[in-house]
């Protein structure tokens, strides 16, 4: 029985049929990036976004780079998920707390939908980065909670609904520095506030059975259950002699503990090889931070930064990828 999606359908999703003899298990969009650096009027970079389906349409919180090298996050909105319009002005948080309303600076948005409501985390300046959380129900008005963690922490993801009667999320412990490590980790909440029951999912690869994730690991766009576990699509890192590489991998877990991983790529699913991926702020980078999916067809739509300057799209399939890491099992 074929591995199936388990969710909703999206007739409407961004896609483009796998190129005539094409080999690898995700493929790019032939009209990247989608959005460029300029997209609005102070930005030096968009980049690193996350995107949702809503109301037959989709909006998405963009991390938008001001010319003044800020970080900040943006509500946009889309037709296609390909043509987006970006508001000129940051997202204004509301909330009880004013402590944490505080901005230092805000990047690497994720988007998720729980029950009733769209939640936005993010890599959150306060006194160090940590992942703040919020929500909205129209992508107009947003209500910021308490921060999840202490500092310092990155790349906060949630699934998609409650597992075993608890919030849960993905993120990865870090430092206040580039990071030169970074393990996924495992969290849940009773109500989205406190957070514990800490599980460590996977780390690093040493050696080189897998060095393209050898220095660093994060989760990347939101959770996809499946009928077999949990898809998780996440980024490695590797430290060359030319800097820092990000490339894509993807893992499956178990559905009721997704801590255990059962399978894992041993090769990465894409990387940096078109010019716009290499050259930019920040060379060498594909940095997933949100999916779309159709239960439907097992299609998924990848958003990713690229060189930490611009925002494209790529395209797979459920099938393909749990069939890429078959193929090719790492052995942890």
């Amino acid at each position: 029985m074929a591995i199936k999606i388990i969710g909703n359908s999206l007739p409407n999703i961004p896609w483009q049929d796998k190129p005539k003899g094409y080999r690898e298990p995700v493929w790019r969009y032939s009209n990247n990036p989608i959005i460029g650096r300029n997209a609005i009027q102070r930005s030096n970079s968009v980049f690193n976004s996350a995107v949702i389906p809503i109301e037959g349409k989709y909006a998405g919180v963009f991390r938008c780079d001001s010319k003044s090298i800020s970080m900040d996050i943006f509500a946009g909105f889309s037709d296609d998920g390909i043509n987006w319009t970006i508001n000129e002005t940051p997202i204004q948080f509301e909330g009880a707390n004013e402590e944490i309303l505080k901005r230092e600076y805000r990047y690497d948005p994720r988007v998720c939908f729980i029950e009733d409501r769209y939640y936005i985390t993010w890599c959150n300046g306060y006194h160090g980065p940590t992942i703040g959380i919020a929500y909205t129900f129209d992508f107009k008005k947003f209500i910021q909670i308490e921060n999840a963690f202490l500092p310092y922490n990155r790349n906060g993801v949630l699934f998609p609904r409650k597992i075993n009667g608890k919030y849960a999320m993905l993120s990865r412990p870090s430092d206040t520095g580039h990071t030169p490590f970074g393990d996924i980790f495992y969290s849940q909440s009773p109500d989205m506030e406190y957070w514990g029951h800490h599980r460590f999912v996977m780390g690093t690869i040493k050696g080189d059975e897998s060095a393209w994730q050898s220095t660093k690991i994060g989760p990347g766009p939101i959770p996809i259950e499946t009928s077999e576990g949990w898809l998780i699509i996440y980024h490695g890192v590797i430290n060359t002699c030319n800097g820092f590489v990000y490339r894509m991998g993807c893992a499956l877990t178990d559905l009721n503990e997704p801590w255990k991983v059962l399978l894992r790529s041993k090769d990465y699913i894409l990387g940096p090889q078109e010019l716009y991926e290499c050259v930019g702020d920040v060379p060498n980078v594909t940095f997933p931070c949100a999916s779309l999916f159709d239960a439907d067809t097992g299609r998924i739509a990848i958003y990713y930064g690229c060189a930490d300057t611009v925002t494209s799209i790529a395209f797979t399939t459920v099938e393909e990828l749990v069939n890429h890491m078959k193929a090719n099992p790492l052995s942890e």
